[in-house]
């Protein structure tokens, strides 16, 4: 067993601390549930700006926040930190590597991981950015490369050191190649000034035929010409097909040196072992829930957030795997839960962003479709204002003061992650 107390109230295993299971909890946390949240972080992490912590533009530890802090006042939550190998939904029973724990009620809610469609290669050899161990390695192995690129004397070698492909032309490739190009305009001529920043080349592949594709016509032109301005080098129409660790091989026969390869090409459910046949794989991986959030055909078990899959007549494929769903549907749950009754979900879209650099990023707002400076204000302050903890809002506002004012950072630092770290061989 877990060591969790007996309780005369309904014990609700919650499953992931993401944007989902940290907003259902804080929800319960007050009412008269037993609360049991499970995760393998013993922390939140805010993950739209995991890609500033991989720039070196946030300390790690402005974006996450300790679950114990969050519900040090809430006797009745109580948080363990290990994973969970196997549900056994006819016994309710969750397995973790620490014991077991029979529910009431469970609610999965462990979010999504990078999808790499099969491909081994891929998965060994790129860098995805899901967590804050990833975005550590991508920061390090970036800042190491220049550093080896210093000692190379050979041009060819030297790209290999210098130059960054990214795949992937969502919001996470498109913010990573802004972040990227405005590197190496500002920081580079400080850092490194015996490297000459006009041979590093910074490349952008998307399979489709615009960027942020579920973002408006606009939005996509505008951050295309954003990102060109910049001097990215944005591929349309091109599907990367290998990736070696040295050598990017695309569709049509280019070929790219580069010792870094950012995947953001897409994402999907993370499911968990013992409820695997409910799985729908051509929809990202995600698992199939009512209108009420139940999972379909097995009672007393619910899944929200980017691993729920609700079609409906709006969304015949599933809500946008974005933070508002997440937090919408465990609101509307914990509403469920807390009432005792079956109110539908009903997801009120209220726009999508994306940042492009400074000054510049785009926001569908509704019909207001905005671009540039006032995109850019309005993206700093949404994302500042849903962090979580008060001292995290403002290190993050002074940091991001601090660089719009000096154009440049203090926290360049290579430390190594431990065991997990991923060093491509040189």
């Amino acid at each position: 067993m877990l060591n969790i107390p007996d309780s005369s109230h309904d014990r609700i295993v919650i499953i992931g601390a993401g944007f989902a299971g940290i907003n259902l909890a804080k929800k319960l946390a007050r009412k008269n549930f037993q609360v049991v949240l499970i995760d393998k972080n013993n922390y939140h992490q805010f993950q739209p700006l995991l890609y500033q912590v991989a720039m070196a533009g946030l300390e790690p530890s402005s974006i996450i926040f300790p679950l114990r802090k969050l519900f040090q006042r809430n006797k009745n939550v109580h948080i363990r930190i290990t994973s969970v190998t196997d549900i056994d939904a006819d016994k309710k029973q969750v397995s973790t590597p620490l014991g077991t724990i029979y529910y009431d009620k469970l609610v999965i809610a462990t979010g999504a991981t990078t999808n790499f469609f099969g491909n081994n290669q891929f998965q060994k050899n790129t860098f995805p950015l899901k967590s804050l161990s990833e975005s550590l390695s991508l920061r390090n192995a970036i800042l190491s490369d220049l550093e080896l690129a210093l000692t190379e004397p050979d041009y060819d070698h030297r790209q290999g050191y210098i130059d960054i492909v990214i795949v992937g032309g969502g919001p996470t490739g498109v913010e990573l190649a802004g972040a990227l190009a405005e590197m190496k305009k500002y920081i580079l001529p400080k850092d490194y000034p015996e490297l000459n920043e006009k041979e590093v080349d910074i490349y952008l592949f998307q399979g489709g035929d615009r960027l942020l594709m579920g973002m408006s016509d606009e939005a996509s032109d505008k951050a295309l010409k954003f990102l060109q301005r910049l001097g990215v080098k944005v591929e349309l129409n091109k599907r990367v097909t290998e990736y070696d660790g040295k050598y990017v091989t695309t569709k049509d026969g280019q070929k790219i040196v580069a010792h870094k390869v950012i995947w953001a090409a897409g994402i999907k459910g993370n499911v968990i072992q013992g409820i695997k046949e409910d799985c729908q794989s051509e929809r990202g991986c995600r698992y199939v829930v009512d209108q009420y959030h139940q999972m379909s055909g097995i009672q007393d078990v619910y899944a929200v957030g980017d691993i729920a899959y609700m079609p409906s007549e709006d969304y015949p494929y599933g809500h946008p795997q974005v933070a508002q769903v997440a937090i919408q549907q465990s609101k509307n749950l914990a509403h469920n839960l807390i009432k005792k009754t079956l109110r539908p979900f009903a997801y009120k879209d209220k726009g999508s962003m994306a940042t492009i650099g400074r000054n510049k990023a785009v926001a569908d707002i509704g019909k207001l479709k905005m671009s540039g400076f006032f995109a850019w204000l309005l993206w700093l302050f949404v994302h500042l204002i849903s962090l979580i903890g008060f001292k995290n809002k403002v290190f993050v506002f002074l940091n991001w003061v601090w660089n719009y004012t000096t154009y440049d950072q203090s926290l360049r630092v290579i430390i190594n992650a431990g065991p997990e770290e991923k060093a491509n061989s040189k």
